[in-house]
């Protein structure tokens, strides 16, 4: 997909660097324009300044973590509150993910159950689907 008017836009907040390029790598070619961070408040930023169609968000992270980013995006009205964020946690998080949801998380995956297929779907039926919120 060379047309980057229409390439969907991912960014990926997630501290764990092997975690972070599996998915970036595999989302590239895949074909979408991807941008990474590696903390929340770096994420933040991010999200504000090159507002992606999907955030993939770790929940646990260093300087802000991902509930707090989430909490923040959704005060920006006219863009933050219509991304789709899928979550990603770690296993017996069950209340970080319901937290999420009420922010409007579309989703989560809890990292240890997850294979990159999955998730590439996961992204592709968020993406293509007409919900924002779920």
């Amino acid at each position: 997909m060379s047309d980057t008017s229409t390439q969907k836009k991912i960014l990926i907040v997630e501290d764990d660097p092997s975690i972070l390029n599996v998915l970036a790598n595999r989302l590239r070619r895949e074909g979408y324009m991807v941008h990474e961070a590696v903390d929340g408040r770096a994420g933040l930023d991010s999200a504000i300044s090159k507002k992606p169609d999907l955030i993939l968000l770790d929940v646990m992270m260093p300087r802000m973590d991902g509930l707090s980013v989430l909490k923040r995006l959704r005060e920006h009205k006219e863009w933050g509150s219509k991304v789709r964020v899928i979550l990603l946690t770690n296993l017996g998080q069950e209340e970080d993910v319901a937290r999420g949801k009420k922010l409007g998380a579309l989703d989560y995956l809890i990292k240890s159950e997850w294979e990159i297929g999955d998730v590439v779907k996961r992204i592709k039926l968020r993406l293509h689907s007409g919900s924002h919120k779920g």
